[in-house]
């Protein structure tokens, strides 16, 4: 089917408003040392999360709130490297796990406002756009797979993911990384959307045409 596709502006931001829920920040005061964290404000949440982090050396730090986001998937020994590294590099946009870049961020984020810099300064996109197809079908959701794909056509050649998953980007076949690759994909409406990723991912000087056509066809498993 083919779309016509509206990029209508992409915001740089620090931090993704809303990420870390009430919950997310008492159950990590708690570990910081805090326990009354569930009888505060909740507006003050975010800034006695910060003041309790700033009491610990900053790779302690990353590394009780790394484990509290990744001790399902990474061991103690990952924990302690990728705690270390976050003080040198922007781990979240390096990691090779893709599917984890986008909560490295979020994690990095928070401990670059705690450290006031200590932290690599990251950053996300977030990308506003309308995808509107050229034969209405109700019963179509768009993937963060198909979005992607129809995004290929405003897309620098520089743009990091034609660079690494140009067959994907360009050709009927599976495109797994798509999902760690976006981070949030809203719409309210099928036709106008929001995305969350990686200013490493997409970023404003990546964007070659702010209106452009574009065709999908469905994915097609190989062998």
């Amino acid at each position: 089917m083919n779309y016509k596709i509206a990029i209508k502006r992409i915001d740089t931001v620090n931090d993704v408003e809303g990420y870390w829920s009430d919950d997310d920040l008492i159950q990590l005061l708690d570990k910081f040392n805090y326990p009354d964290g569930a009888n505060a404000e909740k507006k003050n949440l975010p800034e006695l999360l910060e003041m309790a982090i700033s009491d610990y050396e900053p790779s302690e730090a990353a590394e009780i709130v790394l484990h509290y986001k990744f001790s399902e998937e990474l061991n103690e020994g990952q924990i302690q490297q990728i705690a270390h590294n976050m003080l040198i590099d922007k781990v979240c946009e390096e990691y090779p796990e893709i599917h984890m870049q986008g909560r490295l961020f979020h994690v990095n984020q928070l401990l670059f406002k705690a450290y006031n810099g200590k932290f690599p300064n990251a950053k996300a996109s977030v990308v506003h756009f309308s995808i509107t197809p050229a034969e209405v079908d109700e019963s179509k959701i768009l993937t963060k797979e198909n979005v992607l794909k129809l995004l290929n056509n405003g897309l620098s050649d520089r743009n990091l993911i034609k660079r690494l998953f140009d067959d994907q980007m360009t050709q009927n076949i599976p495109f797994p990384e798509s999902e760690g690759i976006i981070w949030e994909l809203n719409t309210i409406d099928k036709v106008n959307y929001t995305l969350v990723t990686s200013e490493n991912w997409i970023n404003n000087e990546d964007l070659i045409s702010s209106h452009f056509e574009s065709a999908l066809e469905e994915s097609v498993e190989t062998i």
